[in-house]
């Protein structure tokens, strides 16, 4: 079998880059053990960032409408003591999930099950021509020759092998990835922060029989079993989540009943679905790349599940990557593009990853003081001051908006600075910047459409009411004459002018800024050159604004 792109793992990250690549026209085969997409309950938060990559994929609306528990559910974070306990804080709209338009992005984010983001996913990935999914089948060998990668495959309902030949070949395959393995980088980091469990159960009037309301999660801060409790699907179908165990303590399937009673403080027949331990650590490839191959994902960095990041970030790799692979193999990118993918990514992982971990270090376990359930005007001090003390550390996981959205490409070759200098990292609030490396900011315009929803599958060259038409043109025929798909948007919106506050700026087709400016450069084909990744650019001077 021949196919242009390879991808190991139909998981989110994997699926995402099939999407990437497919809707850049390039084939790709995806390689996938299961015999389904969708069998952990993972992740449940789809942030505003992935779901804004899905709207630029057609598909955002879909995934609104497989919304279990509907798209107007709040997304609010309670911490009590029990489930049926005391009220200790309240987060609202956590994670920016709440339906309806925000100046600062162009989708809310949405509280669902992973398997229900991956079963959209993979509807929409086999739709697309040239893209092949291929499940059962497992990656055995790989080896790369001059231009092509040769990958030997099981398909497991047979027991037969078959070879696949690649011009690239992409790891998606989680933690345990056979392709990190095959280019032998190494994960580093901390291993076994936190020992915890992942328990989905069916619970028939536990919705009823609490007194906290409508949450996606309930944070149980108690000595007896602290962690996380919430809804998951419909038919009553919840998550529970013991966090940091004791070393030694184990929840079999048939012991979590009887730990849901004691966390929750409800007695109801509560039936077991699964039950899964797994260990927080922190880990990151030393190589995101061996020639040919490349890992994205769970496959090249592990973090702490809180603050909603994990499954985000590979998905975010994928575009990353996707584009660029696509840019190559037609002919407009250069191999600078393909340099530059880990030179991106890997700073915003190990950012988000300080994030993580920060996070992981305060769980329910670490909230408890003795006489927190207690009665009376000392319980009832004891629970303001707590709950005062939460609002305060957790917000920095449930309103993210500033790490979501605000992580920029500072040093990458395929970005040409303009001189400005780079604002404080702010991981509560977002401030839209047009900076190049930045994500480009956005606005409603007056039709009710979304700036984004005007970017092209290239570049986008982004003017203002200022610009000289006649540099446009010159824009336009520098751009065919080396086959770079370049489109022109003219906003009329004069708060476009005010975020972007250059007269040109250039869009990269992940939405990243990679130049702007108050004039087109003499030598356009060097800008060119440099943000396809076909040339570095000698001075930067010459490209500047």
């Amino acid at each position: 079998m021949r196919t242009q792109v390879l991808i190991i793992g139909a998981g989110p990250a994997g699926l995402a880059l099939a999407i990437e690549l497919g809707q850049h026209g390039i084939n790709c085969l995806v390689v996938e053990r299961n015999d389904r997409v969708g069998y952990a309950p993972r992740a449940k938060t789809t942030n505003v960032r992935t779901r804004e990559h899905l709207r630029r994929w057609g598909i955002a609306e879909d995934l609104r409408k497989a919304s279990p528990l509907g798209i107007d559910y709040p997304s609010d974070i309670v911490f009590a003591t029990r489930l049926s306990g005391h009220l200790l804080a309240r987060f609202e709209n956590a994670f920016y999930c709440a339906p309806g338009k925000n100046k600062l992005y162009s989708e809310h984010a949405q509280w669902i099950p992973q398997y229900a983001l991956e079963e959209v996913l993979r509807a929409h990935a086999s739709q697309i021509p040239g893209v092949d999914l291929q499940f059962q089948s497992q990656l055995t060998a790989l080896e790369q020759g001059e231009g092509r990668v040769r990958a030997q495959v099981c398909d497991l309902a047979t027991g037969s092998t078959f070879v696949v030949e690649s011009e690239y070949l992409v790891g998606a395959d989680g933690a345990r990835s056979t392709v990190r393995d095959a280019i032998g980088a190494e994960l580093h980091g901390v291993h076994g922060l936190s020992r915890n469990y992942n328990i989905v159960f069916r619970a028939p009037g536990l919705a009823q029989a609490h007194p906290h309301g409508r949450a996606i999660m309930y944070w149980q801060v108690n000595a007896d079993m602290p962690g996380v409790i919430g809804p998951m699907d419909k038919g009553d179908t919840w998550f529970f989540m013991p966090t940091a165990l004791a070393e030694g303590v184990k929840l079999r399937a048939e012991h979590a009943p009887s730990a849901i009673r004691t966390a929750t403080g409800i007695d109801l027949p509560f039936e077991v679905l699964s039950s899964d331990e797994w260990t927080a650590s922190r880990l990151i490839a030393d190589s995101y790349r061996d020639r040919r191959v490349f890992l994205v994902g769970d496959a090249c960095h592990l973090h702490p599940p809180f603050g909603g990041y994990g499954m985000n970030m590979g998905i975010a790799d994928a575009v990353d990557l996707g584009w660029k692979i696509a840019a190559v193999l037609q002919g407009w990118g250069g191999a600078v593009l393909l340099e530059s993918y880990e030179r991106e990514r890997r700073p915003v992982h190990e950012y988000v990853m300080d994030e993580a971990e920060a996070n992981h270090a305060i769980l329910g376990n670490h909230l408890w003081k003795a006489g927190l359930e207690a009665a009376g005007a000392a319980g009832d001090s004891l629970r303001r001051e707590v709950g005062a003390g939460i609002a305060a550390a957790k917000v920095r996981e449930f309103k993210t908006l500033g790490v979501v959205l605000g992580y920029r490409y500072e040093d990458s070759p395929i970005i040409v600075g303009d001189g400005t200098e780079a604002p404080a990292r702010d991981a509560l609030n977002y401030v839209p910047s047009a900076r190049p490396g930045a994500l480009a900011p956005h606005v409603w315009l007056d039709d009710g459409s979304s700036l984004y929803d005007h970017f092209g599958q290239g570049f986008t060259l982004l003017v203002s009411a200022q610009a000289d038409p006649a540099e446009i043109q010159r824009a336009r025929r520098e751009a065919d004459e080396i086959g770079m798909p370049l489109k022109v948007v003219w906003p009329e919106a004069s708060a476009a002018d005010d975020l972007y506050q250059a007269r040109y700026a250039l869009i990269r087709p992940d939405q990243h800024v990679a130049w702007r400016g108050n004039a087109l450069p003499e030598s356009l084909v060097q800008l060119f050159a440099c943000v396809t990744g076909r040339g570095r650019v000698r001075s930067r001077e010459r490209v500047r604004a």
